[in-house]
């Protein structure tokens, strides 16, 4: 056997994420022109990057663009002049990459298959911006959509937060931090991927490398570049792995098999359900980091969107 084919033998990544995983790393290759790109290269590669991945797909009844002081908010309807169920969505990128754009399609999927609006958000990113400058966007974020949501046209009632990678950790991090001032829960949290801790559990080693679209060095620089100093790292608000849980609203937690945050999203899962949250646990197969946004061409991103958008609909009381 020929050492390509005994590769393809060996790989444990569905065939569709597989091509979807290639495309992206050889296109980061074709873009990327420095070998020590600034934060705005990669930024601008980023968006370059996934644009082939943000096209296409549902077609909105409302697409609006607005900015809450002045951070700047995408709402995606579904429908027309009926108040729906809302989702902030807060994107993935290591805190430091990313945006409302390259994440548009997986707003829209969401919005079409779970006949919710979804609002996105365009938070400041790290290195500039340190924790807890986005995490305050985004609570601030929440409270103000509750507080317009006639002219938003969502039902402040039945409201949900998810978000991919970094973005499940911002939402996670939201929703303690409305529980400890106070303020009113929202309904439901979509969790994908998310990077919850910092640290270094089995499936790092077991799935470390470009071939699973997240390599350890990256996460590890994320986490440096979000924070002050290191000991934040261990705030609960940083890392929500080692918050206290209680209270927070129920959660579905798409755990991507073939990626190095897969163990701590199972462990987030055991946690939550230990203190007493309810959680339901999509453990995607074959899957790596970011396998969502293959969703056009990948069977299993389809069917997990599927799967979250069928739990969202009960989770909000779609009818």
């Amino acid at each position: 056997m020929s050492e390509v084919k005994a590769e393809q033998a060996l790989d444990d990544v569905d065939p569709a994420i597989r091509t979807f995983v290639n495309r992206i790393n050889d296109s980061y290759a074709a873009l990327t022109v420095s070998e020590h790109p600034t934060m705005a290269e990669r930024r601008a590669v980023a968006e370059e990057v996934r644009k082939p991945w943000r096209s296409g797909g549902p077609e909105m009844a409302e697409t609006r663009d607005f900015d809450i002081n002045g951070v700047r908010m995408r709402l995606h309807r579904p429908v027309a002049e009926v108040a729906l169920p809302a989702m902030l969505y807060i994107h993935g990128g290591g805190w430091a990459l990313f945006s409302i754009d390259t994440h548009d399609r997986l707003m829209r999927e969401y919005a079409a298959r779970a006949g919710i609006a979804v609002i996105g958000i365009d938070y400041s990113l790290s290195p500039e911006a340190k924790f807890p400058v986005a995490l305050d966007e985004i609570v601030n974020a929440v409270e103000w959509l509750r507080e317009h949501a006639d002219e938003m046209g969502i039902d402040a009632a039945r409201m949900a937060i998810g978000g991919d990678s970094a973005g499940g950790n911002l939402t996670v991090a939201t929703c303690l931090k409305l529980r400890d001032m106070g303020l009113a829960p929202v309904q439901a949290m979509v969790l994908n991927y998310g990077a919850f801790a910092p640290d270094h559990l089995p499936s790092y080693a077991r799935y470390d490398g470009p071939n699973y679209c997240l390599t350890i060095e990256e996460m590890d620089a994320f986490w440096h570049d979000y924070v002050s100093n290191p000991a934040q790292l261990a705030d609960p608000l940083v890392a929500p792995l080692h918050a206290d849980l209680a209270e927070l609203p129920p959660a579905f937690i798409a755990v991507a098999e073939c990626d190095i945050l897969a163990d701590c999203n199972r462990e987030l899962a055991r946690r939550l359900h230990a203190a007493g949250v309810e959680v339901e646990v999509g453990d995607y197969q074959h899957a790596t980091h970011s396998f969502l946004e293959a969703m056009s061409i990948a069977p299993l991103a389809a069917q997990a969107l599927d799967d979250q958008a069928q739990w969202l609909r009960k989770a909000l009381r779609v009818v």
